[in-house]
């Protein structure tokens, strides 16, 4: 279990579990994006595109990643992480220390500039990962490759709920930092 920084973030941070438990887990037969199966599903987009529940997540991810130095950018792998990168970039304006945010896309565009990130500039700069939620941490790793061969120093991996399933062994192989907000300890789950 991760605690926020303060009272205040750790109260955003605890209404946002309710809702995750009341309106984002759903149990049944599932196939998770790795290919793997499961009793129980954390649907986060329910949440990330939510009004009542995404600027706590700006605020709640903003806080996890604040002692990550020198990072100016935070995003990933589209679609997932982009209400994340977005809501983390709006509650940073409001500080003295704004991030940008950028888009990976799957594969690079087949027209236009043939860009497979956009948004913000990140060659040559420090840049956090972020996901709703990650089972064996392959999509953020996926993220991270496309965002070296930009030239871009990806630091670290940031989601907003742990599987506890592999993920943060993956992301940590690579040499980042995994940073998660909520584990399934705090939703009274079990790792499967």
């Amino acid at each position: 279990m991760t605690a926020a920084s303060t009272s205040e973030l750790e109260a955003d941070r605890q209404r946002l579990i309710g809702l995750i438990t009341d309106e984002a887990v759903f149990h049944g037969d599932f196939t998770l994006s790795s290919g793997k199966k499961a009793t129980y599903y954390v649907d986060m987009r329910r949440l990330t595109l939510d009004h009542r529940a995404a600027p706590a997540i700006g605020r709640i991810m903003l806080d996890l990643i604040r002692d990550v130095d020198g990072v100016v950018a935070v995003g990933g792998l589209t679609l997932g992480a982009d209400p994340i990168a977005n809501a983390i970039m709006h509650e940073s304006a409001r500080t003295g220390a704004p991030l940008d945010a950028f888009v990976v896309r799957k594969e690079p565009k087949d027209h236009g500039r043939g860009r497979q990130i956009e948004g913000a500039d990140v060659a040559g700069k420090r840049v956090v990962v972020v996901e709703d939620t990650s089972t064996t941490g392959q999509s953020a790793l996926k993220a991270v490759e496309a965002l070296r061969r930009e030239g871009a120093e990806p630091v670290a991996v940031a989601v907003i709920v742990d599987r506890k399933t592999g993920a943060q062994a993956a992301v940590e192989a690579e040499g980042l930092q995994w940073l998660a907000a909520i584990d399934l300890d705090d939703l009274g789950l079990a790792p499967q």
